[in-house]
């Protein structure tokens, strides 16, 4: 009896533990959030401002003189990031169907995990983007619940929106690394299974 007793507070204890590790990951990724979109705000208008400045002289802008974002001139470029708190985030991962807007870190580690979710592998300028999430509900506990056509959005730091809609999900093992990574999909979501037996992969494809 005693020990029944010993597992049942343990299961009690470790339940309100997951409780709370999920009302803390969903703060801290909804401080963080606020944060990152305000720095996107504030370099997005910087950027109008300088446009405006050098093209004061015209009402219209010339073919040659319209902006090119770095991105498209140079695929291969770095993700540029912003520092909050410490940590470098590339972006905000919107997911409309289960109501998730939540920042996501540069490069993913088990701590940062339980901030946000983190780049995984690859970048969205060269169509290969990989997003890493714990399943907790506010980060990626919601992807069992995604259906295919359902729509996808990522913001870069530098206010470049890239728009993509769900087109297949798999269930993959942890071992799977390979093609989690190289499946050629412009954007790959991923957490883990209850008991992080297997992955939910959601694959999404680019839109326009």
């Amino acid at each position: 009896m005693a020990a029944g007793l010993l597992l049942l507070v343990a299961a009690v204890v470790l339940t309100g533990y997951n409780l709370w590790d999920q009302h803390r990951a969903g703060e801290a990724a909804e401080s963080v959030l606020g944060e990152l979109n305000s720095a996107i705000n504030d370099k997005s208008t910087e950027t109008e401002e300088e446009y405006r400045d050098d093209n004061s002289e015209n009402t219209l802008p010339q073919p040659d003189e319209i902006e090119i974002p770095d991105y498209i001139l140079n695929p291969g470029m770095e993700m540029p990031v912003i520092e909050i708190d410490g940590h470098d985030y590339i972006g905000v991962l919107s997911i409309p169907a289960i109501s998730v807007e939540i920042p996501v870190m540069s490069e993913w580690s088990y701590p940062n995990l339980k901030i946000a979710p983190c780049r995984y592998f690859g970048s969205v300028y060269q169509g290969n983007f990989v997003i890493a999430a714990h399943d907790y509900s506010a980060h990626f506990g919601g992807l069992k619940k995604i259906s295919v056509g359902d729509e996808v959005s990522f913001l870069d730091v530098s206010g470049n929106s890239f728009c993509f809609r769900v087109a297949e999900i798999e269930i993959l093992k942890p071992t799977d690394i390979e093609i989690m990574t190289s499946s050629g999909w412009p954007l790959t979501l991923f957490t883990c299974t209850i008991g992080g037996q297997n992955r939910i992969t959601v694959r999404c494809d680019s839109v326009g």
